[in-house]
């Protein structure tokens, strides 16, 4: 015993977590993203508040700026557990759901709106049934490709994958011939919707959008010991009784609820999946998904909120929170790639 405690293994375990030190180092994690969360939160609520502490006034700037708060968090759980859950069936830690085209999709319903109704008629639609239509647009043609590629019996991950960035590519090409043959007020007015932008989502979105959030997230963390085997590959994954088929169309299903509602409420956010996942698996240390999806979500939150309350009360530029995770997670994307050497 004295040899296996002088080569250090007993502080080893099988469990999530390969140490005690790797289990404690995790709680700290946890409780500093939790601070962070709360911290920033509290400063998007309370910061540069005109009114006095405890006020009438108060209270009411307060409720106003907490359905900012309200978005930031549906996008951060939205982003966060749908890119860690795609990644994990990917068996792949850069490819993000991006790839699957919902910011294509996103941005030609929005130009085809404008080029076709013009902005009054982009104004007349908006409401909660469009918010719907654009979620149920967006779900089907992702269960419709990806059904499609995955039940054939050469179709697989790769292909779709591939046919992914093919669609997205002709989908922006469409968008940006639409672009060029409107007027320039209506391209400055869909111009503001092509960037993710908190302010852009409507609070009238947030009772279909809270829902389809929270119940596509918890069915992803309830399938948490399903998704650890899926993350062994196809194969080990078989052999250890996982219909991995099956399981593999409920989890993109799931995914691309959260992908479409994060999308259709704020616009596109091409690099903030990637970003909080790549991390989240720092942060976390471990395999388990039951573990991963609190830092992924918290670290998301954080990442926003933080941005948000950066740039409203320092750079006085809240509309360009987007711009600067776009230009953060870029960066980190190519030192992620220029370290492995491969997608």
């Amino acid at each position: 015993m004295a040899d296996v405690r002088g080569a250090g293994v007993v502080d080893r375990s099988s469990g999530a977590f390969v140490s005690i030190r790797a289990r404690r180092r995790y709680v700290v994690v946890l409780g500093i993203l939790v601070v962070a969360s709360l911290v920033f939160g509290a400063g998007v609520l309370a910061w540069d508040n005109p009114m006095p502490f405890g006020s009438e006034g108060f209270w009411r700037i307060a409720q106003y700026r907490l359905t900012n708060v309200t978005v930031m968090a549906i996008v951060a759980v939205a982003q966060a557990v749908a890119t860690v859950s795609f990644q994990t069936i990917a068996n792949n830690r850069i490819i993000t759901p991006s790839i699957m085209g919902f910011e294509s999709l996103y941005r030609v319903v929005q130009t085809t709106t404008v080029y076709l109704f013009g902005v009054a008629g982009l104004v007349a639609i908006q409401g909660l049934w469009q918010f719907g239509l654009q979620i149920v647009i967006m779900v089907g043609l992702a269960m419709a490709l990806y059904g499609w590629l995955l039940s054939g019996r050469y179709g697989n991950l790769q292909i779709m994958l591939l046919i992914g960035i093919i669609i997205g590519g002709g989908l922006a090409a469409i968008s940006t011939f639409m672009q060029r043959l409107l007027t320039p007020s209506e391209f400055d007015v869909l111009a503001a919707r092509m960037f993710g932008n908190v302010s852009n989502a409507d609070a009238s979105y947030l009772p279909l959008a809270i829902p389809l959030c929270i119940g596509a997230a918890a069915l992803l963390w309830m399938r948490s010991r399903r998704l650890n085997l899926m993350s062994l590959g196809p194969d080990a994954a078989r052999s250890l009784g996982l219909d991995h088929r099956r399981e593999l169309l409920i989890v993109l299903f799931l995914v691309a609820v959260l992908m479409a509602t994060s999308t259709a409420l704020v616009g596109p956010m091409t690099f903030l999946g990637f970003l909080v996942a790549t991390l989240a698996y720092q942060f976390a240390d471990t395999h388990d998904h039951r573990l991963i999806f609190p830092v992924a979500v918290l670290t998301a939150f954080a990442v926003l909120a933080g941005a948000y309350f950066v740039m409203k009360n320092v750079f006085y530029a809240q509309g360009m929170v987007s711009i600067l995770i776009e230009l953060v997670g870029g960066v980190v994307f190519l030192i992620v790639i220029l370290r492995k050497g491969r997608l």
